[in-house]
C-alpha cells in the first residue's frame, strides 16, 4: 500500500514517564502517525465516510495520551497503533512519539513503531 494519511507533529501535554517529576507534571508530547490506507474510493465518491478521519483520529489519539497516564513511551505507542485499526481499511501504522524535554542536551527521545493490522486481530 502506498497510500498514507498523515498527521504530523501533534502536540499534547500529558502524564508520560517513570521519574517522580514525569508523574506529577503533564509535559509536551508530540505524536506523528501515518496510517496505510486505500484512499481511491474516497477520492472517487468525496465522501468522508469512505476514509480514515484524521481529524477524529487525531482527537483520539490526544485523550488516549492524557487518560493514559503511561509510565512507557512504548506502551503509549502500542496503544496509538491500535486506535488507527479502528478503521477496518487501515492495513499498516507508522507512530512516532517523542519527549522534547526528557534529556537536556537532547532536541528530543522517542520511539517509531511501525504495526501492521495481522498484529492486531
Amino acid at each position: 500500500m502506498s497510500d498514507k494519511i498523515c498527521i504530523r507533529e501533534l502536540r499534547v501535554d500529558a502524564i508520560l514517564g517513570v521519574l517522580p517529576h514525569e508523574r506529577e507534571i503533564p509535559q509536551p508530547v508530540i505524536i506523528s502517525v501515518e496510517v496505510e490506507i486505500d484512499t481511491r474510493r474516497a477520492a472517487a465518491t468525496k465522501e468522508l465516510t469512505d476514509t480514515l478521519d484524521y481529524a477524529a483520529l487525531a482527537t483520539k489519539m490526544s485523550e488516549q495520551t492524557i487518560a493514559g497516564r503511561y509510565l512507557l513511551i512504548e506502551t503509549l505507542a502500542e496503544d496509538l497503533a491500535r486506535l488507527c485499526f479502528d478503521h477496518p481499511a487501515a492495513s499498516g501504522a507508522r507512530i512516532s512519539v517523542e519527549k522534547p524535554h526528557a534529556v537536556l542536551d537532547a532536541q528530543a527521545v522517542g520511539i517509531h513503531i511501525y504495526r501492521e493490522r495481522e498484529a492486531f486481530s
